[in-house]
């Protein structure tokens, strides 16, 4: 029996994280590791104490129309990323690892998945080095974060620079 490569197999937990969500659209699952152990875990819902989409079975922006990657404002959940990082703390983030798995409410993997612009943000400030996102169950991306989230930053075109 062939063994699961250290990446999937991270990525396999991150996965798992994500069937706790609470979206009726998508979950993700996220995990941070730093030399090889667990950090911290994430997945999508509301904060403590409101009801989850899945509760009311209902999805504002889905009820509003809003199409997907928009107006995150009105989403009741907290990403699974945002999740992950504010369990852990900021020493323990700094160069570790972030794995990603999204899946969509069909159970289909989430295709071309990335951070959000905010868990962009929140994933350069807490330290991160690399983000890890899985493509389907065997293959994955990886991202450089100070290269694709700091150096190459999306934001700057959008301001004139």
């Amino acid at each position: 029996m062939a063994r699961r490569d250290k990446i999937n197999y991270y990525l396999d937990i991150a996965e798992t994280v994500a069937a706790r969500g609470t979206c009726l659209r998508r979950n993700f699952g996220a995990i941070i590791v730093k030399n090889d152990q667990i950090i911290s875990t994430g997945y999508v819902g509301a904060p403590r104490g409101r009801k989850n989409c899945s509760d009311l079975g209902v999805c504002t922006r889905e009820r509003m129309g809003v199409p997907r990657g928009e107006r995150y404002e009105l989403c009741r959940s907290v990403h699974a990323e945002a999740n992950a990082i504010i369990h852990a703390s900021r020493t323990d983030m700094t160069d570790a690892t972030l794995y990603l798995v999204g899946k969509e409410a069909d159970g289909s993997y989430v295709q071309n998945a990335n951070p959000c612009a905010m868990c962009k943000r929140l994933i350069i400030n807490a330290g991160i080095a690399k983000v890890v996102v899985r493509d389907d169950r065997d293959n994955f991306r990886v991202t450089r974060v100070y290269d694709r989230y700091v150096l190459d930053d999306d934001t700057l075109p959008e301001l004139g620079y």
